[in-house]
């Protein structure tokens, strides 16, 4: 486990990618056991990527052009902190419901 900034833009992708996983299954088993499941609640987690990571991965590929070298890093942690609040908001309410 390192602590240098590559680090931890790669652990923040990470806990992106694993609340979306956990979010994912307990969607998944709660439609399964209520019998209502339907694979169509794919689609939204492939739009959460096309709309949340997809952006992350573009600011990345970008800091080669950023002329200060940390506006658009400020950027990508603030971004990716806030899609983690998100999942562990949805994932809160889903234990609520």
């Amino acid at each position: 486990m390192g602590y240098s900034l590559a680090d931890w833009m790669i652990y923040t992708i990470w806990a992106i990618f694993g609340l979306m996983i956990i979010d994912f299954l307990i969607v998944l088993f709660r439609s399964f056991w209520q019998g209502s499941f339907h694979p169509s609640f794919v689609l939204g987690y492939l739009k959460d990527i096309l709309y949340f990571i997809l952006p992350l991965n573009v600011l990345v590929s970008m800091t080669s052009i950023d002329p200060t070298g940390y506006t658009l890093l400020v950027f990508y942690f603030i971004g990716g902190l806030a899609v983690i609040i998100k999942y562990v908001l949805d994932i809160k309410s889903r234990f609520e419901s």
